[in-house]
């Protein structure tokens, strides 16, 4: 399979605008953000079909969770592969989960918001992890691009952020 192209630039929705008052610059990380997983994704960079990143709420993502998987309750990111060719895909990120995750690991939101970008941004392209082998690479991937962003190892725990 020939991975996608998610990343011509994203259009990007903040429907909460806790996300401005928690990463200032959200605008930039998501393109910076983008443009590193086309440049080390192993992305097909002929196609030119962005996402759209919703930077939403919980209880958006809760209804979205039930809607589209049967699960009432709202979780992190939410991922939503291309409709046609000309659609890039859908990301939605939940600031209230993202936020608690973020603090229970002792990360900064910025980090943790980065890191699923990278992974759902990695899914829209092609990438998956539901084999051992699969999951590997993309967690090898993904570690690699938020260290080249930066960011330390999301995998590893323990791990003091610096960004």
């Amino acid at each position: 399979m020939t991975p996608r192209n998610p990343i011509a630039r994203a259009d990007l929705i903040v429907e909460s605008m806790r996300w401005y008052g928690a990463i200032s610059d959200l605008d930039r990380l998501v393109q910076r953000t983008c443009q590193m997983v086309r440049r080390f994704g192993g992305i097909n960079a002929n196609q030119q079909t962005a996402p759209s990143l919703l930077f939403s709420d919980d209880q958006h993502v809760k209804k979205l969770n039930f809607q589209f998987r049967g699960k009432n309750k709202p979780t992190n990111v939410l991922t939503f592969e291309p409709l046609s060719p000309q659609h890039g895909g859908d990301i939605v990120l939940a600031y209230e989960t993202m936020k608690r995750e973020a603090d229970k690991a002792q990360r900064p939101l910025r980090a943790h918001v980065t890191h699923l970008l990278v992974h759902g941004l990695l899914h829209l392209a092609g990438h998956d992890h539901l084999h051992p082998g699969e999951a590997r690479r993309m967690e090898t991937l993904e570690t690699y691009i938020m260290r080249r962003m930066g960011f330390p190892d999301p995998w590893k725990t323990g791990a003091k952020p610096h960004a």
